[in-house]
């Protein structure tokens, strides 16, 4: 079927430029056709090569419609990109540009309608049963109702026959049928025209397993098993492999990966080196005076927080607070806080006062999206009462995160908001990518300009 899917598309972008070149052809400069055929022929290539670059073709993405869709987008993306970088870099001054664009933009149309072409086919194969691949789910628990629904919903080929467990352990109507024991499974398997057993009762709770997975692999039937992880954690995992021993991780942290670490540290580096550059180095100095003149005492306002793994850093802010001589307790900030003066509060409602912070980031110390760095007594103070609250201090602490653009910003004066802040920064370790780290960019610009409740 991933076939079906590459030769729809590829007939969709040459047929869209096709069309389009009979359209525009009163356009076309006579003897000048082969640049358009090397821009069809640079566009296919161009779409390969990204499609295969994100796995948008892979069988395990396609049987998943989120991540189906989200690989088309990104795939998209980087064939525009190198689409437009194609005609910037070789000067093809003879390419209409009402062409280009007429061509890229009837893609993306084609491309959402294609998806929605192989979703029906498949959808349709699926009810009728052809060409799929014949499963049989060994043993009737949670787990396995569990996965015979995610079967149902994937876009994999496969079709379920029936479920082969003992009858007294089957106490409900199964969606599919109970076709026999785990002793005959073989026989069942064999009357299907089965190609694949699923298991979920591990060899350990039922020694015939053993002996099942041998007359399966003699029988040339793939046997796969599904373990029970809720009997060890009680959450989504990921598992490892330290040679050949297991290693499961009770939660999924994409920043653990070596090459996720070093798209997140050169976003970091450029973003920050392009704020320096283009706007701290003209808006310290106003800033700066603003300050002076607002209040007696220092420009900058250092704190120690607690940053990645725990560690303490010092992390750099414009004051904004009276400065009073002497080392203070700590006391968060208030919405009518009177520490406040009036400069100090204008930087704190549109966040200008955390733009030092940026140094931070270019230390190492801190990124530029991630998890609010709290000063050490409220880290103190929460790390008991609220779960999984040192959990976020396994990701460096950043300018802006995801509790911040959600709202999740400002005084934390009860354990309830401090739990939904932390439940956000937990959200954000287990689903980070690069693109996540974009729209909080620009969430965060955009709630700057509208203005936010939380921001005093």
């Amino acid at each position: 079927m991933q076939s079906v899917l590459v030769g729809l598309d590829l007939l969709s972008l040459n047929a869209i430029f096709c069309f389009a070149c009979y359209h525009f052809q009163h356009q076309f400069v006579k003897g000048l056709y082969f640049y358009y055929a090397l821009f069809m022929l640079y566009l296919n290539i161009a779409w390969l090569c990204t499609a295969l670059f994100v796995e948008q073709y892979s069988e395990k993405n396609i049987s998943s419609f989120e991540s189906f869709t989200k690989r088309s987008v990104r795939a998209y993306v980087y064939f525009l990109l190198m689409g437009l970088t194609y005609l910037f870099f070789s000067h093809q001054v003879y390419i209409s540009r009402l062409f280009t664009i007429v061509v890229l933009l009837s893609f993306v149309l084609a491309l959402i309608f294609n998806r929605f072409l192989y979703i029906f086919i498949f959808s349709y194969y699926k009810r009728i049963g052809n060409h799929l691949d014949k499963i049989v789910i060994v043993g009737y628990n949670a787990v396995s109702k569990k996965l015979a629904s995610y079967l149902e919903k994937d876009l994999s080929n496969k079709s379920i026959v029936g479920f082969c467990e003992s009858s007294e352990n089957v106490n409900e109507l199964s969606n599919y049928p109970i076709l026999s024991d785990v002793d005959h499974v073989l026989s069942v398997c064999e009357e299907y025209g089965v190609s694949e057993i699923y298991s979920t009762i591990a060899p350990q709770q039922n020694p015939e397993i053993y002996r099942l997975i041998s007359d399966a692999d003699f029988n040339c039937i793939r046997f796969k098993v599904i373990p029970d992880f809720n009997y060890y954690i009680s959450r989504f995992g990921q598992i490892d492999y330290l040679n050949d021993l297991p290693v499961i991780s009770v939660r999924h942290e994409p920043l653990e990966d070596v090459g996720n670490k070093l798209k997140k540290r050169v976003f970091d580096v450029v973003f920050s080196s392009v704020v320096t550059l283009f706007l701290l180095s003209w808006l310290f100095p106003i800033i700066a005076i603003l300050i002076k003149l607002s209040s007696k005492g220092p420009v900058f306002f250092t704190q120690k927080r607690s940053g990645r793994n725990n560690k303490v850093f010092k992390v750099l802010k414009f004051r904004t607070l009276k400065h009073i001589k002497g080392e203070q307790s700590f006391q968060q900030v208030s919405k009518h806080d009177d520490r406040v003066f009036k400069v100090g509060r204008f930087l704190r409602k549109t966040s200008l006062d955390e733009l030092p912070q940026f140094l931070n980031v270019l230390v190492g110390q801190m990124s530029v999206c991630g998890p609010r760095p709290h000063p050490l007594p409220l880290n103190d103070a929460y790390k008991t009462v609220v779960d999984n609250f040192m959990v976020r201090q396994f990701l460096k602490p950043g300018i802006t995160g995801w509790a911040q653009v959600n709202g999740l910003r400002g005084e934390t004066e009860n354990k309830l908001k401090m739990a939904k802040r932390v439940e956000a920064d937990l959200w954000y370790l287990e689903n980070w990518s690069f693109w996540l780290d974009v729209k909080i960019v620009f969430l965060t610009i955009f709630n700057a300009i509208r203005g936010e409740e939380n921001a005093f």
